[in-house]
This record gives C-alpha cells, structure tokens and sequence, in this order.
C-alpha cells in the first residue's frame, strides 16, 4: 500500500530470483555473494512515496528508498521570466541539489548540475509543454540523504510531485539502475555497491507508453549485458509505477501485485 496518510513501503522488484547464501566477501569472481542489506540481486528496495509534503508548492512528492530520502516541489506554471520572447510549448527548469548533512562527508551540500541536466532530459520528454504556453515549471528536488540510487529516485519522485502538481503529462516516469559487479548485474544499488561498481546502467521510461526517455551507461557493457540490464529495469519500472499510481489514488488505496 502506498498513500498520502504514509502507508507501509510497497516493493517493486522484478521476477524473483534465488537467494544467494555463500558468501558475505564480494570478488570479482564470486558469484554467490551476498548484499549487505540481504537483498536479492534483483531486488529492490522497499519504497515509500507520499504527496503533499510542502504546502507553499503548487505539487510536491517525498520518496524514501532505503536510506536515500529525496524531497520534490514544483512551482508553477507561472510567467516566464523571458517573456518577451513568445513560445508556443511552455519551459521545464530542474533543479537537484544535497543538503549538508546528504553523505557521509558532512558539510559538502551543493547544487548538482549534471543531475539537474539528466532530471530534465527524464522528464521534458513526458510533459505536454504545449497546454501551458509562454510559461514556465520549475521542479526543485532535495536529496535529504543519499544511500545509492539518487538519480533514479530523485526522477521517480519529481514525476510524483508533477503529477500531484496537475501538470499535463503523457504518463510518468518511472527510473531504476543496475550496478556491474563483476560477474552480476544488481538492481536498485546501495551507496556501498556503487563504490565497488565495475559499471552502471540507469533506464527511465514511460511504463504505459513503453517508451524510454533516457538511457545512460557507464563502464565496459556487452551487448546481451545491456539488454538484461535494460530488460530489469523495464520490468521493476513497471512495477514502481503501480506503486506511485497508488500513491496518487490516495491512502485508502491498496497495491496488488
């Protein structure tokens, strides 16, 4: 179940897998490894979304996965500030910044730029910017803490608080990642496994479209690796966004997987 009233974390993992038991030691050559957390390697997190959290937005979402807490408002559509130039299709500003006390190293919040790009690419893709002309949309979202998976969830969270905002969109968006670790592809990363990552692979999409809108990798991948990697996480973003679609019905709402 996921609601405004703060229902209990629902998952969204894709086909379940075997539980790996035998060894606790990452290698390069284990293959039976197991997660810090317990997780399979092709489970997620828990995840926990809730709308309304800031009342002065016109929408706004909170998302909680794991230890990663990320906060979205948007405000608008209001005047743009170049109004003077006439579009015809409306703007999308994004904004993805870390508080002090995000990571572990206290005392280095900042904006993050290449984020804020990506969180824009995610997301221009899905809105009808044509339904509100000559105006803008600003999207600020504010990692509380980061425990892995930032980006993807800093995206999934701003699609909620559009949403929540009224803003026309074609779907939403949902964003998972998978991290390379040596011989095993794992989803929803941890920071830990982050740091040991021989490579990364994040999708976003349009589950009800089936349409990505942003692919990125990082590291050496094999073809048939990049079509697993993107096969997990077309599966477990179809399953968030059931998740988030329940979340936006209300907290009487239940999720049935």
């Amino acid at each position: 179940m996921a609601g405004k009233g703060g229902a209990a974390p629902s998952t969204y993992s894709p086909s379940p897998t075997t539980q790996k038991t035998k060894s606790l030691i990452f290698g390069n050559d284990d293959v039976d490894w197991v997660r810090s957390d317990g997780r399979e390697f092709h489970q997620c997190r828990p995840a926990f979304f809730k709308t309304g959290a800031v009342n002065a937005a016109a929408g706004s979402a909170y998302a909680e996965f794991g230890n990663t807490k990320v906060i979205v408002s948007v405000f608008g559509p209001r005047e743009s500030k170049k109004a003077m130039m006439y579009s015809d299709i409306g703007r999308l500003n994004c904004n993805v910044s870390y508080t002090t006390f995000a990571t572990p190293v206290r005392g280095q919040g900042s904006d993050h730029k290449e984020f804020s790009s990506m969180l824009h690419k995610a997301l221009e893709g899905a809105i009808m910017l044509e339904t509100f002309p000559k105006t803008t949309v600003d999207v600020f979202a504010l990692v509380l803490e980061s425990g892995g998976s930032d980006l993807p969830v800093v995206i999934s969270c701003a699609s909620l608080a559009l949403a929540d905002a009224g803003i026309m969109m074609y779907d939403l968006v949902t964003s998972v990642s998978v991290s390379g670790l040596g011989k095993n592809l794992v989803i929803d990363p941890i920071l830990e496994e982050e740091s040991y990552q021989d490579g990364s692979l994040m999708l976003t999409c349009m589950p009800s479209r089936y349409e990505v809108t942003q692919l990125t990798i990082t590291g050496e991948w094999s073809t048939p690796k990049i079509n697993e990697g993107m096969q997990i996480c077309l599966d477990a973003c179809s399953k968030l966004a059931v998740v988030m679609r329940s979340c936006l019905k209300g907290p009487d709402s239940t999720l049935e997987e």
